[in-house]
């Protein structure tokens, strides 16, 4: 028989899995003797059976549940659902991940009428008995009957203001026994049934409720927001109730053994007196700070700090805690690792080192690298945010804080951003055009557009704050407005957006520079020391480039070459190129943009400072250069010779069914020779001159050809290349080793991966567009139907911001291991989005690979998950 229920003295900490965060806290705390209310533990998997069970708790769990209470009784002396001594129970929810406020509590369980009765006569205090009763049949309401809070406390506010009285604890006990009778009505007004007086049917309600707890709208948010899979589970804790509101001698409280939110060594927390751990909490009253308990009860507080120090030794980690003091005994109601932020995480990670508590490796292991993030981009002020409500929310597509005024095109962000004005540039969906306008913008905001969309991609590159995918937002482009919440935005009006968050706020909040703390350099240079694998960057500009090598780039993985195209006079020229007759007028169009696409590769191995840089070739099909505007449209026609007609008509020719397996990639070198001609030239001159300039730096130029799926389109692009830059070099006279490879994105391109490799120097896997191709839907459209899949449980995250490794990366361990044999100099990377996502660094650690590339703010990110990565297989 399975065994789903265990004591808490059955328990320790490395249970977690089973018993969840709360659960094996609560057993540790018991076994290193502290004073924790006894109780039981229902495990996660009973919580994955009841799921299974369509949502039912089984008669062999219950009837372990039932032989804990009994344990329970002997333990306490009490009984449950008894009048005279009865046994009163919290039920808590704890999954194995903190998730704090996310899931459900219950207090007080095993009260009814007659019992407080009883109860408040016997222990001399009504007033708390009935305190009790009120809080119960308010919580129970609320998260088993989900009858709602708010109907509650009005009640509680009409007998204050009835009263005349401010404050919860100046209510008597006849006060709340009237209020209780109140709630009991509203309770059977809404359901049209009677409170349950039976504890053991409150128990079941409870447990099923905490169960229930795991699947509501916020936990997934929650879960999805931080990578915690569905198929955890969340137990459930039942725990002889401490009384915190038995009057002036008893209290609860929470307490971190260092400041959360500085690093700093000191206890930190607050407590009220008279009052349950809710109250601390909800705001309701003003609490306490900790340190002034020692001038009302200083033997419990001497206690208290006692047991903070043996926890956060024992731990090794800074500790979030919670207490109640009835009638001055102090009891531990819930020890864990405390959240805190990516400053203070530094510090604290530091400091043990320093202390000697923890090794450098543990040190890396206990960083979130996701929280790096925040380090990183302006962020807005605290206290102004406080008072800030969001109009709008959307996908935090680009970490970071923006204000400015509201622009709908690339053009007018620009131009306004030239005159000196800040703004925020929103559109129903990017496109490479924007380039120009989005570098000018504080921030973006689009419409459409999931994580991974041209916007979110661009932006994290960047380092720009962008809020993507708000489908809330009514666009009206020709007018300059749009509405969202209900009021209609213009032209010029002040927004906000956090790029962390997805919030979107009306005006202007203030924002503050991000800081690095010296401890950033500290944890990095550990997390270099100990990992494996190299972590490039993605970068198109030698700015993005000069910033990922600040943040520890060791080269360039992904060089979108499509990115120069835009700027000025390069994007006319390639029009120019595309709307030509013959090769001669393409390979004129061409030759203007050659010497300044040869600069542009010039800054980039000037930045790079002799580490390697990839350059894909032109990639994204020909329609997303022509214009649109009709201004434009004319003055192509005229560069060309031809009519506006005649220019249309080449425009609408290069329209695509589905342009993300239309006319791309190699493709176009397989159409058009010269441009691949023209790109290997400027790549090579550029190496020939750096080497030149730097004969001490390794330049060895990897040229990737984009979108490969059969052998035969490699060898014909890689000859065009190979005959192209060795001619150069010959006629340069300089010895310059360059390698050609591919982008494995293409899913047969990794099934045929062993003869591919036979003609490819490196692979790098683009996991954006295979995601895209092995999913069957894109990536920009997927906004639209993801929701319905996470409340569906099909899916449980975005595949294109966490690696979908059971499809994509199967997809990708094959082409390794039909690689590698067939080449065994083959270099491997990836440098799709995914190579700034921890889970997805790990995954490709695991795989052996050899570095991946993200953009440049996510470098540190993918530093540390790489360093992470290799230390828990050191471990293993």
């Amino acid at each position: 028989m399975a065994k789903w229920v265990y004591m808490f003295t059955e328990g320790n900490a490395s249970m977690r899995n089973l018993l969840g965060g709360k659960g094996a806290g609560l057993a540790e705390m018991t076994n290193l003797g502290l004073p924790v209310p006894q109780g039981f533990t229902i495990t996660t998997e009973a919580c994955t059976q009841y799921y299974e069970d369509g949502e039912k708790i089984n008669d062999e769990i219950m009837g372990q549940i039932m032989e804990a209470i009994s344990k329970m009784e002997a333990i306490t002396g009490k009984k449950f659902a008894d009048k005279e001594n009865p046994l009163l129970v919290s039920v808590r929810s704890g999954a194995r991940a903190s998730m704090p406020g996310m899931m459900d509590t219950i207090l007080n369980l095993g009260l009814n009428e007659e019992v407080v009765e009883i109860l408040g006569e016997k222990s001399g205090n009504p007033r708390w008995a009935w305190d009790c009763y009120r809080r119960f049949i308010q919580m129970y309401s609320d998260v088993v009957m989900e009858v709602g809070k708010k109907y509650f406390e009005e009640l509680i506010d009409q007998m204050k203001e009835k009263k005349g009285v401010k404050q919860d604890v100046e209510l008597t006990a006849d006060d709340l026994k009237e209020l209780a009778g109140q709630f009991k009505d509203e309770y059977k007004k809404v359901l049209g049934e009677e409170f349950p007086s039976d504890p053991k049917d409150q128990l079941v309600g409870a447990i099923k409720a905490v169960f229930r707890s795991w699947d509501n709208p916020r936990a997934n948010v929650y879960r999805r927001d931080n990578d915690i899979p569905y198929s955890w589970g969340t137990a459930v804790n039942v725990q002889m109730m401490a009384f915190g509101n038995m009057g002036d001698t008893s209290g609860t409280g929470v307490a971190f053994t260092r400041d959360p939110a500085t690093g700093e060594k000191k206890l930190m927390g607050e407590f009220l007196m008279n009052a349950q751990g809710e109250d601390v909490v909800a705001g309701v009253r003003t609490p306490n700070k900790i340190d002034h308990l020692k001038d009302i009860m200083p033997e419990v507080y001497d206690q208290f700090v006692d047991i903070c120090h043996t926890l956060e030794e024992h731990y090794r980690d800074m500790q979030d805690m919670e207490f109640t003091i009835e009638d001055k005994k102090l009891y531990m109601l819930q020890t864990r690792n405390g959240k805190r932020t990516a400053q203070a995480a530094l510090k604290i990670a530091c400091d043990l080192v320093d202390e000697k508590m923890i090794t450098e490796k543990e040190a890396v292991s206990m960083i979130d690298p996701r929280n790096l993030d925040t380090l990183l981009h302006p962020q807005f002020d605290a206290a102004a945010l406080k008072t800030a409500v969001p109009v709008g929310r959307a996908l935090g597509a680009s970490p970071g804080a923006a204000c400015g005024k509201i622009v709908f095109t690339a053009e007018d962000a620009k131009e306004w951003a030239e005159r000196g004005e800040k703004v925020v540039l929103v559109r129903l969906e990017t496109s490479p055009e924007d380039i120009e306008g989005m570098k000018a913008a504080q921030g973006i905001l689009t419409v459409r557009g999931g994580m991974t969309s041209h916007a979110a991609v661009v932006a994290r590159g960047m380092g720009t704050c962008c809020v993507s995918g708000c489908g809330d937002i009514a666009m009206d482009e020709a007018n300059k407005q749009f509405t969202l919440g209900g009021k209609v935005y213009h032209e010029g009006d002040p927004i906000s957006l956090d790029g962390s968050t997805g919030n979107i706020y009306e005006g202007i909040i203030p924002t503050v520079d991000a800081t690095i703390a010296g401890e950033f350099e500290r944890i990095m240079s550990w997390a270099d020391k100990y990992r494996t694998m190299k972590v490039r960057t993605n970068a198109d500009t030698p700015r993005d480039a000069k910033k990922a090598r600040e943040l520890g780039a060791e080269g360039i993985g992904l060089c979108r070459t499509e990115h120069m195209f835009f700027a000025g006079d390069r994007i006319e020229a390639f029009r120019e190129m595309i709307c030509s007759d013959t090769v001669e007028e393409r390979e004129a169009a061409l030759d203007k943009i050659l010497p300044v696409q040869q600069k542009d590769f010039e800054e980039l191995y000037d930045a790079l400072e002799g580490n390697p840089v990839t350059i894909r070739l032109l990639d994204p099909p020909l329609h997303e250069f022509v214009p649109t505007d009709e201004a434009d449209i004319k003055r192509l026609a005229d560069a060309k010779g031809k009519t506006v007609d005649q220019i249309k008509v080449i425009i609408n020719s290069l329209h695509e069914f589905n342009p993300m397996m239309g006319h791309r990639g190699c493709r176009l070198t397989v159409t058009y020779p010269e441009i691949g001609v023209m790109q290997t030239k400027a790549i090579i001159r550029a190496a020939i001159n750096e080497k030149k300039k730097h004969p001490d730096w390794t330049i060895c130029p990897e040229i990737m050809i984009p979108l490969v799926g059969d052998i035969k389109e490699l060898k014909y692009v890689k000859k065009t290349i190979v005959e192209t830059a060795d001619a150069e070099i010959k006629a340069s006279g300089i010895d310059l080793e360059y390698e050609v490879g591919t982008m494995i994105e293409v899913p047969r391109a990794a099934l045929t991966a062993d003869e591919i490799a036979k003609e490819a120097d490196f692979f790098c896997f683009g996991t954006n567009d295979m995601t895209q191709m092995t999913f069957g839907f894109s990536r920009d459209d997927a906004g639209k139907f993801l929701n319905s899949y996470y409340d569906a449980k099909i899916f449980e995250s975005d595949p294109f911001a966490k690696l979908d490794q059971n499809g994509v990366g199967k997809l990708m361990d094959m082409a390794v291991k039909l690689g590698r044999p067939a080449n065994p100099n083959l270099h491997i990377g990836i440098c799709g989005e995914h190579g700034g996502d921890p889970s997805s660094v790990e995954f490709c650690y695991q795989l052996g690979l050899d570095y991946v590339s993200c953009s440049p703010f996510r470098v540190p990110i993918a530093r540390l998950a790489a360093a992470q990565a290799a230390i828990k297989e050191s471990l293993s």
